[in-house]
């Protein structure tokens, strides 16, 4: 077997590792795997070939990884996910909501859906603004 195939492989295996471990190092050391790949391309020995995806793995995990990281860990307030995204959103109301229940309808999906205030009700085809969600349920108010 070429030595570039194992060095291909080793980089796929140590991809899968990070799916599970989620730390980014193993995918630095899948750019180093492929580092050495391409010396053993060129017809590297496997001296060289280690050596390369030892460099290559040691510059990914000091230049790239923090700044990896910090992009997929850190977040500002105004960085919102999740199903925050929906709040503020208009929908449309798809079966009768009031205080005990309801349903509504956004974009394709469609949610239970509880009125913001309890006096308040909202026909079949009335706009309405999601103003908060509390697990599956969507809590609406008038636009």
């Amino acid at each position: 077997m070429p030595a570039w195939l194992l060095w291909l492989i080793a980089s796929g295996l140590f991809a899968a590792g990070e799916v599970a471990s989620l730390d980014l190092v193993l995918l630095m050391f899948a750019g180093g795997a492929l580092g050495g790949m391409g010396v053993a391309l060129l017809g590297g020995p496997v001296l060289l070939q280690v050596i390369a995806f030892i460099v290559v793995s040691v510059g990914l995990l000091v230049l790239v990884r923090p700044v990896a990281k910090r992009h997929l860990v850190d977040r500002t307030p105004e960085q919102i996910d999740g199903v925050a995204t929906y709040v503020g959103r208009e929908a449309v109301v798809s079966q009768r909501v009031d205080n005990d229940e309801g349903r509504i309808r956004l974009g394709d999906d469609e949610w239970t859906a509880r009125t913001q205030l309890d006096d308040e009700a909202y026909e079949v085809g009335d706009e309405v603004r999601i103003v908060q969600i509390e697990g599956p349920i969507a809590y609406v108010s008038h636009l």
